[in-house]
């Protein structure tokens, strides 16, 4: 059993992405679906794929790569809050990864979202990772 499936979620992508792989396949929940909405949407990864195959079901990650550098698109993959150590943020103290350039993923009472979003919607809540 996991304690901590955003932070293995994580890991395998990171993991993936430093084994330059094309797909990662990682055991789905409500939470890491939408985190790889958000993923997808902000250009971080080139595809996405939710098969219900187990019980659980599985998320299938096309990792994105420049086309000549062959550099990743996901550079930085931090956990901030995690099951011990809960970080939350209020709406006028949203976190702001590389100057603008990289995105926080925050746990709203409005669903799961971008730091852009929740400025627009003048929310805070639990800040889930940094992504750059």
């Amino acid at each position: 059993m996991n304690t901590d499936p955003i932070a293995d979620y994580l890991t395998r992508l990171r993991n993936g992405v430093m084994a330059k792989h094309r797909v990662v396949e990682i055991p789905a929940s409500n939470e890491k679906k939408a985190i790889t909405k958000i993923l997808f949407e902000k250009g971080y990864i080139l595809n996405y794929k939710f098969e219900d195959v187990a019980p659980q079901g599985i998320i299938k990650i096309a990792l994105k790569y420049h086309p000549v550098t062959k550099m990743p698109a996901l550079t930085r993959l931090e956990r901030v809050s995690s099951p011990g150590l809960r970080k939350y943020v209020g709406a006028e103290e949203l976190p702001r990864v590389l100057n603008g350039l990289g995105i926080a993923i925050l746990s709203t009472s409005s669903g799961i979202m971008s730091d852009k979003e929740a400025r627009k919607l003048h929310v805070g809540g639990e800040v889930l990772c940094y992504i750059s």
